[in-house]
């Protein structure tokens, strides 16, 4: 009896086992799997890629991903399963595939073959058509010659970058609904391998990329659903009328580095896209800023053109224009319309560097911020030049003509807001009159300056940086107390003037001094006694000896972190080893006599 109740006992505990065991597998099973196998089957593993067919060279994931790429393959990897999704094959050396390496590829969503050595004739376009599911084709880097024939509908972006193409066929691209993106520059394409239906049926193409080949004319019937339209370094030198009137969502256009003119468009020719946003035509020929630009432009690339005029309405139209960049043109202020900015108010870039203009233009764009006319002719400043430009924190007006009488006294005093002016490489003798108090950064290299006026600092509480380099500047050049006036400054450049001693009555809040290729002879104990910020001294190429050092001029200066005597001043060098190290050792004072 007593053995029946142990058997008994036995078997409802092993029962019990059985069915924790069951509950506990059950829990990781994926959510709702249990209802679908019902509570007595007992769950299965979730399919994983089969690693037998793996290839040796490759690494392979459950979710579909093999992996092969920079493994030196000369051929496509046979026998992958028919479960990838993703193949990556990029940066190897495979030269064909055929319909046998991937017919069975039924799921195959992503094919990456950029950077092999595949040519046309290694490519089957059956292959790729039994690809249902493919939706992402890269093969840049390829010495292909021509584009596959038929693509599968299911695609969504193809990169032939960088091939040889000469020709695309009308179902390479076409009849792709779900098609958004097409990179096709640095290639060799003309007009005439391009089919007028290279894109038909491809409704929802959103960026296309043709720069860098061989096309004369912007291709007609490009889908109406561009947002992105690349075109640059091309031999275009037409646009087609209406090309472009089919386009409302286009944002970007890019023409920059081709051969367009202004006879090789009309004053329709950008006129009916209304949501561009930014236009790039630098680097064509054209001779006048063009008419008909759209409303809602922010961004236009004008430069590097032989725009010799701008029209008073050739811009009436861009209200919305915020940049816009004329630079290396051949523009001269008479040939500026008075009117031509007129209305312009949110423009606040304008770059005209690197032109003709023998003066500031008249009618300039009133809340303009940056204004960089740099590398011209301008020869004078008048009192009411800049008087409209009460928004402008950035004027560079470097490289002209410009000399000290010329400029008249008040010319800045509507600039209240300017943070940062560059005169640099005039012809100033002495440093400009009535300068705004609230520049942080002030640039006079590079002129004939040999005195900076009594009162010509005064007032500048803001400034940071004063670059006064490859001037005639002398001690006497300079009022007592002009430096102690800047209050805020932590940087002073002086090199390459005529300076014979350090400058007194530094500034408490210097960090940085430059003093290099001057006359500086003697460096006296008391010399950056007001400067204990210094962070940084420079001064190479001077005449400085170690009998006209003092160990004390550097002793309390704690922050400082390069003192720069290299070339020049050998003597002192040897002296500042002294100072910062002890006393040389013997084999440094060899490597000194070396």
């Amino acid at each position: 009896m007593d053995l029946l109740k142990c058997c008994v006992l036995h078997a409802l505990t092993l029962q019990l086992l059985v069915g924790l065991l069951a509950r506990c597998q059950t829990s990781v099973t994926p959510e709702g799997e249990d209802e679908l196998l019902g509570e007595t089957s007992i769950p299965t593993a979730p399919p994983q890629l089969d690693l037998l067919e793996c290839p040796s060279e490759c690494s392979c994931a459950a979710d579909g991903s093999v992996d092969c790429a920079g493994v030196d393959l000369t051929e496509f990897p046979p026998e992958l399963s028919d479960r990838t999704r993703r193949l990556s094959l990029q940066n190897n050396k495979i030269q064909k595939v055929t319909v046998e390496h991937v017919s069975h590829l039924h799921q195959l969503e992503t094919l990456n073959l950029q950077n092999n050595w595949l040519t046309t004739d290694g490519l089957e376009d059956e292959g790729f058509e039994m690809l249902e599911q493919l939706a992402y084709l890269y093969l840049a880097n390829n010495k292909l010659t021509s584009a596959p024939k038929v693509l599968p509908p299911s695609l969504v972006s193809a990169d032939f970058a960088a091939n040889q193409l000469t020709k695309i066929y009308p179902y390479t691209f076409g009849h792709k609904p779900s098609l958004r993106s097409v990179y096709l520059h640095n290639n060799k394409l003309t007009d005439a391998g391009l089919p007028y239906d290279m894109f038909n049926a491809s409704d929802k193409l959103e960026v296309l990329t043709m720069s860098s080949n061989f096309l004369h004319v912007v291709p007609t019937n490009l889908p109406s659903s561009l947002h992105r339209l690349h075109l640059k370094n091309n031999k275009l030198e037409k646009i087609p009328p209406g090309v472009f009137d089919n386009m409302p969502h286009l944002r970007e256009l890019y023409l920059q580095n081709n051969l367009l003119s202004n006879e090789g468009m009309d004053n329709e020719t950008f006129s009916r896209l209304g949501s561009l946003e930014c236009l790039d035509l630098s680097n064509n020929n054209l001779t006048v800023v063009p008419k008909g630009l759209p409303r809602n432009l922010v961004l236009l690339h004008l430069d590097k053109n032989s725009i010799h005029s701008i029209p008073g309405d050739a811009l009436a139209s861009v209200r919305n224009l915020e940049y816009l960049l004329l630079h290396h043109n051949k523009l001269r202020s008479r040939s500026i319309h008075p009117a031509a900015f007129q209305g312009l108010k949110k423009l606040h870039t304008l770059h005209m560097y690197n032109n003709l203009l023998e003066r500031i233009p008249r009618g300039l764009p009133r809340r303009a911020k940056t204004l960089m006319l740099l590398h011209n002719s301008i020869s004078e400043i008048g009192r009411n030049d800049l008087a409209l430009l009460f928004t402008l924190t950035e004027l560079n007006l470097s490289y002209n003509k410009l000399t000290t009488p010329k400029i008249h006294r008040e010319a800045f005093r509507k600039l209240r807001i300017l943070e940062t002016l560059d005169l640099s490489g005039n012809r100033l003798h002495t440093v400009p009159l009535g300068l705004p108090r609230s520049l942080r950064v002030l640039k006079i290299k590079n002129n004939e300056l040999s005195s900076i006026p009594h009162g010509a600092m005064a007032g500048m509480e803001k400034l940071q940086k004063l670059i006064l380099s490859e001037n005639q500047l002398k001690l006497n050049s300079v009022y007592q107390g002009a430096w102690m006036e800047l209050s805020a400054l932590t940087t002073l450049d002086l090199s390459d003037n005529q300076l014979t001693h350090i400058p007194a009555d530094l500034p408490e809040s210097l960090e940085y001094l430059y003093l290099q290729k001057n006359r500086i002879s003697s460096i006296p104990a008391s010399a950056f006694e007001g400067t204990p910020n210094i962070r940084g001294i420079f001064l190479r190429f001077n005449r400085l000896s170690a009998a006209s050092f003092d160990e004390a001029s550097f002793a309390h200066l704690t922050q400082l972190q390069v003192l720069d005597v290299g070339q020049g001043n050998p003597d002192l060098f040897s002296q500042r080893k002294e100072t910062e190290g002890g006393a040389l050792t013997q084999e440094e004072e060899e490597e000194e006599e070396n």
